[in-house]
């Protein structure tokens, strides 16, 4: 499958995380949210997330940690989401996918607004939460993703390509997020109630197809 022109990103969260990233102005870090102590259920694996703080860094950041940036992957339904859905045992959140919304945003937007800043930076081939990932800063190697993974629904035959992640440092800012996607219709009334009457309001679309 060839590079997507525009490429979309997704990052993942529980519905009740929405009113403090609102109210934040967008999604923050590991880094930051550790300092800020935020209402919201957290989804990751704490083991996972205490490695992206404190081990894993970025080549082309050599000074920025995983943890210090906003993780995103390149597609909806996700091998993170397909976790939630079995509930595995290593999550402490127990409670399924019928929660988790997908915040979408256009890659190249957002890497237009983080030159700007400036704010550094990345995407990876491979889940940046393993011991060991490639990553780059580049837009011009973008085809060196495993598009094909990436957007495979039957992912088992390459889990680590479907995971390549895009990483933006410690703020990801709400305006550029485009479009909301959930698993029903009540979740979606419960976005649509979350959302601000002023100001950015993202489309919000129930997409079942982005779930398992």
């Amino acid at each position: 499958m060839p590079q997507p022109a525009q490429p979309k990103i997704y990052h993942i969260c529980h519905v009740d995380r929405l009113p403090s990233i609102v109210a934040s102005g967008g999604l923050l870090s590991d880094a930051e949210l550790a300092q800020r102590a935020l209402p919201g259920t957290v989804i990751g694996m704490n083991h996972i997330k205490q490695r992206r703080l404190n081990e894993l860094r970025l080549s082309s950041h050599p000074a920025l940690f995983v943890g210090q940036c906003v993780p995103f992957y390149f597609c909806p339904r996700s091998v993170m989401l397909f976790l939630i859905h079995k509930r595995n045992s290593e999550l402490s959140y127990q409670g399924g996918q019928d929660a988790i919304v997908h915040l979408e945003a256009d890659l190249h937007a957002t890497v237009a607004w983080a030159n700007a800043q400036p704010k550094r930076w990345a995407f990876t081939l491979s889940n940046a939460g393993a011991r060991y990932f490639e990553d780059r800063a580049d837009l011009a190697q973008l085809n060196e993703i495993n598009w094909d993974a990436v957007q495979a629904r039957q992912w088992q035959s390459d889990k680590e390509g479907k995971q390549a992640e895009f990483l933006l440092e410690e703020h990801f800012p709400w305006h550029l997020v485009e479009r909301i996607g959930v698993a029903s219709t009540a979740v979606h009334a419960q976005v649509a109630h979350t959302l601000p009457p002023q100001g950015h309001r993202p489309a919000v679309e129930v997409r079942a197809d982005w779930y398992y």
